[in-house]
C-alpha cells in the first residue's frame, strides 16, 4: 500500500498534504473559483503561504499561481453541472461509499487499492457508477481536495460511459445553509482572506457550489435505493416521489434552518425522519416488516445508506439494508461496497475483497 500522506500527482492535479498544515491553519488552500453575477469572467482565488492570490480562468483552465504549493488545478465543465436523472437501470457495476469528511488521503488510498482509480488517480471503473452517499464536508482538513478530485472524477467517469453520483448529505446541507459548527479550523484562513463566510466559499456564484447544487439527494440504480441517512415510513404517508424530493432539496439547500423548519414538507425532508438524517434502521424498534413495506413502495430489493458510522460495510435484514459509512472520517482506513452480477462485495482498505 502506498503511503497515505505523501501521494503522487493525482489526475494532473497536485494536492497539498497534511505536511502543509501547521497549527490547524493552511499555508496553502484553494482554488475557490468565483463568477460574479455582474460578470462572465471567473476568477480563481488561492491561499499561498497564508496570502491571497488570484488567477483568471481562461478557456476553462484553472491554473495554480507560481510558488503556491501543490494545490489542485482543474478544467471546468458545464456538462457536469447539469441536473441528471435520479433513476437508472441496466447498470452492470456500482461502487458505493460514504462520509469521507475531508479525508482525502484515505479516499485516494482506498479507491486506488480497489482499482476504482489507477495509480495516477484517473477513473478506472469503466462504465460503472460510483455513488458517494454524502458528507464530504466538515470535520476533516482536506475537504477542498476531495471536492476538486470528485469534480474531476465526475468528468472522467462520463467520458468512459460511467457516472459519479455525489449525493447530498446532512453536512452538505448544513454548510450550504450556513450551519458551520463542524468546519475544520484550517478554513478560517481562506474565509478571512476572501472576506467571505465559509459557506459562501461554496456559494451559488462558485464553480464547486454550482456543481454541488445540481446533485441529487436520493437515487435509484437498478433495484437499489441510495441516500445518506435512510427512508422512513413517513415518506410513504407523504406521497412523495424521488423527483419531487430531489427538486425540493435543490431549491431550498440555501435556505436557513429556520425557514426550512417553518415549512412542514421541508422540515421532514431536511431534518428528523428525512432521508439525510434518519437512523431508524439501526434501532431495535425497527422491524423487517416495516422495511419490506418501504422496499415494496419503491420497488427495490435493498437500500444503501451512510450517516451511521460502522467499523466495516454492514448488512442488515439479510442485506436488505447496507450501511457504507465505514468511519473514513477518523482518517485511518475505510471500505467500499461493490455491486456486480448480483454479488455484494466488501472492498477492504488493503485492496482485498470479501463477500458481504
Amino acid at each position: 500500500m502506498m503511503n497515505s500522506i505523501f501521494r503522487p500527482v493525482i489526475l494532473g492535479l497536485a494536492f497539498i498534504t497534511t505536511a502543509a498544515i501547521s497549527n490547524d491553519k493552511a499555508e496553502f488552500d484553494g482554488p475557490y473559483v468565483i463568477t460574479p453575477a455582474s460578470s462572465s469572467q471567473s476568477t480563481a482565488y488561492w491561499v499561498c503561504n497564508n496570502k491571497l492570490k488570484s488567477t483568471a480562468v481562461i478557456e476553462q483552465q484553472v491554473k495554480r499561481p507560481k510558488s503556491c504549493g501543490q494545490l489542485p488545478q482543474a478544467t471546468t465543465s458545464a456538462e457536469i453541472k447539469q441536473v441528471m436523472p435520479d433513476t437508472y437501470s441496466g447498470i452492470k457495476k456500482v461502487v458505493a461509499l460514504s462520509d469521507v469528511h475531508g479525508q482525502f488521503d484515505v479516499l485516494i488510498t482506498l479507491l486506488t487499492n480497489q482499482k476504482i482509480i489507477d495509480d495516477e488517480g484517473n477513473w478506472a471503473f469503466g462504465n460503472g457508477h460510483m455513488v458517494m452517499t454524502g458528507d464530504i464536508f466538515d470535520r476533516g482538513h482536506q475537504v477542498n481536495e476531495v471536492l476538486w478530485f470528485m469534480y474531476k472524477l465526475d468528468q472522467q467517469a462520463r467520458d468512459a460511459g460511467g457516472m459519479v453520483h455525489l449525493l447530498m448529505g446532512n453536512h452538505e446541507q448544513m454548510v450550504l445553509g450556513g450551519d458551520l459548527r463542524y468546519v475544520h479550523k484550517r478554513y478560517d484562513v481562506a474565509a478571512k482572506l476572501l472576506n467571505r463566510p465559509y459557506d459562501k466559499l461554496y456559494g451559488a456564484d462558485t464553480e464547486i457550489g454550482q456543481w454541488l447544487r445540481s446533485k441529487n439527494t436520493i437515487i435509484k440504480i437498478n433495484d437499489v435505493l441510495y441516500m445518506h441517512g435512510g427512508i422512513s415510513s413517513e415518506w410513504i404517508s407523504r406521497n412523495l416521489t424521488l423527483a419531487r424530493a430531489n427538486k425540493l432539496y435543490r431549491q431550498h439547500v440555501d435556505a436557513s434552518k429556520q425557514s426550512r423548519k417553518a415549512d412542514d414538507e421541508l422540515n421532514f425532508l431536511f431534518f428528523g425522519n428525512g432521508p439525510t438524517w434518519y437512523r431508524g434502521y439501526f434501532s431495535e424498534e425497527f422491524t423487517e416488516t416495516e422495511l419490506d413495506t418501504i422496499l415494496n413502495h419503491f420497488d427495490v430489493k435493498r437500500i444503501v445508506v451512510g450517516h451511521t458510522s460502522q467499523e466495516r460495510i454492514l448488512g442488515l435484514f439479510n442485506n436488505k439494508v447496507i450501511a457504507v459509512d465505514t468511519s473514513i472520517k477518523k482518517g485511518q482506513s475505510g471500505e467500499l461496497l461493490l455491486l456486480e452480477n448480483k454479488q455484494l462485495t466488501r472492498g477492504l482498505y488493503n485492496g482485498s475483497r470479501e463477500n458481504l
